[in-house]
């Protein structure tokens, strides 16, 4: 069965290769613009891992990622949490995700860390 990827992105082309790119290396994915309703959303795709950008309309990634990992529901789901911020790793922190990668990043590398989330 397939491992299934959500990702939280405004840019259309980062949604699209890294759809492109998990896809062909055999995961499922569902692709989003907004974090609106987060927990619904990630209810609704039931994701084995979120892949978030930093920053995603309408509250952030940071906000996202807080509210995802302080429910009881989705507390343990691991979070990627990726940004052109050269300080991504102070932010996954901050936000409680669980990886992070700095964009723009290696798509073999991208591959290997959802990968590795997924367990």
């Amino acid at each position: 069965m397939k491992k299934r990827v959500l990702i939280f992105d405004d840019d259309a082309d980062i949604l699209e290769v890294c759809t492109i790119v998990l896809e062909t290396s055999g995961f499922e994915v569902v692709a989003l613009g907004s974090c609106e309703d987060v927990v619904g959303k990630v209810r609704e795709a039931s994701p084995d891992v979120v892949l978030l950008d930093n920053k995603i309309p309408p509250v952030g990634g940071i906000s996202a990622a807080r509210e995802l990992k302080g429910s009881e529901e989705f507390g343990r789901l691991p979070i990627v949490f990726f940004s052109a911020n050269q300080d991504v790793a102070r932010l996954a922190v901050e936000a409680g995700a669980d990886y992070f990668i700095e964009k723009p990043f290696d798509l073999d590398r991208l591959v290997g860390l959802i990968t590795r989330a997924c367990g």
